[in-house]
């Protein structure tokens, strides 16, 4: 399920990566203080390997304490909760730049399945508890092949098959393919018949 070399590719990489993206990081967490009142980076409890949970990290994209407001976890496009510099980051995925930080910590992976939240993993059938089986990474084989846009069952079993197939070869492709969504910025948003649904309360 996993390649000999994988963990080894995330700590050389993500480190580099976020060297790289240190004066990015520190001007985009500036621009965010100054348009909106609290803290630059997001924090949010996923799940990961083996269903055990962790804080992801990522900049703070939305007003403070959206997932409160309106429309809870999901958003779409023209969310009135994203701020306007949020909506850059989301536009060139910079706002995910800290999921490097879950890299090196062991959290995440470079390419997995998207970490969820506990409540998307509870409405999991047996065989899709199958998308843990691996550590959740920054993009995946879902994300360039629909992302976002995606019904959400189509999601799980693309995140199934990379679960099935993963191979040095197949997340260098990913992260190539990945580098040319975020440049053409598509699938960010779910639209009419994409993404996970939330439940009723």
């Amino acid at each position: 399920m996993t390649y000999r070399g994988k963990r080894a590719l995330d700590v050389v990489v993500g480190a580099a990566a976020l060297v790289l993206a240190a004066p990015l990081l520190a001007v985009a967490a500036v621009l965010i203080r100054l348009e909106s009142h609290g803290h630059p980076i997001y924090r949010q409890r996923r799940v990961g390997l083996g269903g055990e949970p962790f804080e992801l990290y990522k900049l703070r994209t939305m007003v403070t304490d959206a997932e409160r407001m309106g429309a809870g976890l999901i958003v779409d496009a023209g969310d009135a909760r994203i701020t306007r510099i949020g909506a850059w980051l989301r536009r060139y995925s910079i706002d995910e730049l800290p999921n490097l930080i879950n890299v090196i910590a062991g959290e995440m992976s470079l390419v997995g399945p998207r970490p969820t939240v506990q409540v998307q993993v509870d409405q999991y059938s047996e065989r899709q508890r199958g998308r843990l089986d691996v550590r959740p990474g920054i993009t995946g084989w879902a994300q360039v092949n629909g992302r976002a846009s995606l019904p959400w069952h189509e999601r799980i079993e693309l995140d199934l098959w990379y679960v099935e197939h993963a191979s040095l070869r197949l997340d260098l492709r990913i992260m190539w393919l990945s580098l040319r969504m975020v440049l053409g910025g598509h699938g960010l948003y779910r639209g009419e018949t994409g993404g996970w649904r939330q439940p009723p309360r």
